[in-house]
């Protein structure tokens, strides 16, 4: 494909998601009827794709109009680049650039930081002086972390190893598990390390809500809401541990024990976490706007209304509650959110405390998305 058909491949998907389509369905959808696109096709429409959509509100001002074809040309303008270099009607490129599709420059705010009016105000009281900053990360590509599995390797080998690939990965100051990858690098997963275990993608951040958790060898723990089980290996990795995963939905584990296995720890998948109970430590990375990660699912913070903020809310209190009734006398209740907004993180804590003044915080701990990664929240508690 020419760089004018990925751009309008890109635009046809905009349009897709536009009208309601889930992002990944769409490129989906795209990708299952445009078999003459290579691999390195695919991913440049994504990319393409994905950028819009980190960019949408500012995108499409600058472009004229919320549409695929609008938020492409609004990209490209917002680059210094000429559209009608790959909007020159040749081939499968879009038409060239009529005179009325001239745009404007974005307005101060919410358009501008790229974020739905009705969050731009709490975004500012959560982040305060960082709120513009933390816009602007959230509009460029996330880096890519690896987590070295140190049951199995050490950092250095396994820098050596990329090295050899030809993979740049230097060491984040995040955790001491953390590798970032240099930008570009592609085709990850088909090395070896990942199939003997050495090492699982993982945002540094998320690596350090680990290193926060108060883990030591012979401990029952329990992550609460494990999803793909990121989490629940990484604690593996850092301690012997009798370690139970569980999730509402339980499909969403359906890769962990292969990747148990290939990572060399003994998890147990329990949907009866009370009945297997109690913990010296349950971990709750509950659902949540996902606010700290929209960088790597951009779609997400379109998608984020107030009543859906509000539910997840509940949902947040609700699990912390549960969890509580499943620590051991003197163990630990871990809280964790991979958001930025203060109503998920130490609000949520404070009315837990409120509801359960037994508890106390040991540790609390929060990243940003100008630290270097993804934004994350942890809170430790003890009674």
């Amino acid at each position: 494909m020419t760089p004018g058909a990925r751009i309008a491949a890109a635009a046809e998907i905009l349009d897709l998601i536009l009208d309601g389509m889930a992002a990944e369905k769409a490129l989906t959808t795209w990708a299952r009827h445009s078999r003459f696109a290579g691999s390195k096709d695919r991913a440049a429409v994504r990319d393409h794709v994905f950028e819009a959509l980190r960019r949408k509100r500012s995108a499409a001002a600058i472009g004229g109009a919320m549409t695929g074809r609008g938020l492409m040309l609004g990209l490209l303008r917002g680059q210094g680049a000429d559209p009608a270099d790959v909007m020159n009607g040749q081939g499968h490129a879009l038409s060239p650039p009529e005179a009325s599709e001239t745009g404007r420059p974005p307005a101060e705010g919410a358009e501008a930081a790229d974020l739905p009016d009705w969050l731009w105000p709490l975004w500012q009281q959560s982040l305060g002086d960082q709120a513009v900053a933390c816009a602007d990360a959230l509009k460029d590509r996330a880096s890519v972390f690896l987590r070295v599995n140190l049951r199995k390797a050490s950092v250095e080998a396994v820098q050596a190893t990329l090295s050899e690939a030809g993979i740049d990965a230097q060491r984040s100051p995040l955790s001491e598990t953390a590798l970032e990858i240099a930008p570009g690098a592609r085709g990850l997963r088909n090395l070896q390390i990942f199939n003997e275990g050495l090492v699982e993608l993982q945002d540094a951040a998320s690596q350090a809500v680990v290193d926060a958790l108060p883990l030591r060898d012979g401990m029952r723990v329990l992550d609460m809401c494990a999803g793909g089980g990121g989490k629940t290996l990484a604690m593996g990795a850092r301690a012997d541990l009798r370690l139970l995963a569980y999730d509402s939905a339980p499909a969403r584990m359906r890769d962990l024990a292969d990747r148990a296995e290939r990572a060399g720890l003994p998890v147990t998948m329990t949907d009866t976490p009370e009945a297997d109970g109690p913990y010296d430590l349950v971990l709750c990375d509950v659902p949540c706007s996902g606010s700290g990660s929209w960088r790597r699912a951009p779609d997400g913070k379109w998608l984020l209304t107030p009543d859906v903020f509000a539910a997840l809310g509940r949902t947040q209190a609700e699990i912390l509650d549960r969890a509580a009734g499943l620590v051991a006398p003197e163990g630990a209740l871990a809280y964790a959110t991979c958001s930025m907004l203060e109503p998920e993180n130490g609000a949520q804590i404070e009315a837990f405390v409120a509801r359960h003044p037994e508890w106390r915080v040991v540790t609390q701990r929060a990243w940003r998305v100008t630290d270097g990664a993804d934004g994350f929240f942890v809170t430790v508690l003890t009674r």
